[in-house]
C-alpha cells in the first residue's frame, strides 16, 4: 500500500524525477527544503544534525527517484525519509559512545575535578553499551559493528557479510530493535535498583 498523491502538482515532478530529470529535482528540492529542514531542526535541536539529516534525505531521493511509484506523495516520502534519519541517527549516537572507549584513558583523564562525573556516565554508558552489544546474536552484533562502529555503508557490510542488500537491511534493522530492547531493559533495571 503506497503513499498517493496529495499535491497534484507533484505528479508531473514524480514522472520527471522517474525518468532522471535534474529540473525536477531542483523543483521538489525548491519546495520542500525549507519545510523539511525546519522539521529536521525542530527534531534534533541541533543546526550541524539537521544539516547532515537534510543533506541525507535529499541523497536518498536522488538514489530512489528512479524507483518512485508513479502515484508517490513526494511530501510524505521526503519527511518518512527525513524522520527515519533522524530516528536512525538517535539510535547510533549511543553506539559514538563505543568509540570513547579506545579514547578514554588518553582523553578523559586530563578533564578537570569536575568532569569525574561527566567521566564516570560516560564510562557506565559505554558499559552499558558494550554489554548490550555483546548480549546480541552474532549475526546482529556483526552487522551492527559493521556499520556503526567500523563505519561501512550498507552495501560494503552487504558485501563483506555475502549477503543480498535487503537481507543486510533486515538484519540491520532487527539488530538495531535488539540493541535499543536491550538498553531500554538495562535503563529500566537501573531506574528499580
Amino acid at each position: 500500500m503506497g503513499v498517493r498523491v496529495r499535491d497534484p502538482r507533484d505528479r508531473p515532478l514524480v514522472d520527471a524525477l522517474r525518468r532522471g530529470d535534474a529540473a525536477a529535482f531542483d523543483a521538489v528540492y525548491d519546495r520542500y527544503r525549507g519545510r523539511v529542514l525546519g522539521f529536521l531542526l525542530r527534531l534534533s535541536r541541533r543546526r550541524d544534525v539537521a544539516e547532515d539529516l537534510f543533506q541525507e534525505t535529499w541523497l536518498r531521493l536522488a538514489r530512489a527517484a528512479p524507483r518512485l511509484a508513479e502515484d508517490t506523495d513526494l511530501a510524505a516520502w521526503l519527511f518518512r525519509v527525513a524522520r527515519n534519519a533522524w530516528v536512525s541517527h538517535r539510535r547510533w549516537s549511543a553506539l559514538d559512545l563505543s568509540r570513547l572507549v579506545a579514547l578514554e584513558d588518553d582523553a578523559l583523564p586530563s578533564l578537570p575535578a569536575s568532569g569525574g562525573e561527566a567521566r564516570t556516565d560516560a564510562s557506565r554508558r559505554v558499559a552499558q553499551l558494550e554489554a548490550a552489544l555483546a548480549s546480541l546474536p552474532p549475526a546482529s552484533r556483526e552487522v551492527l559493528l559493521l556499520v556503526a562502529v567500523e563505519g561501512f555503508d550498507q552495501e560494503q557490510a552487504a558485501a563483506i557479510l555475502g549477503i543480498r542488500y535487503a537481507a543486510l537491511r533486515q538484519r540491520l534493522s532487527r539488530a538495531r530493535a535488539q540493541l535499543a530492547e536491550r538498553l531500554a531493559i538495562g535503563d529500566m533495571n537501573e531506574v528499580t535498583s
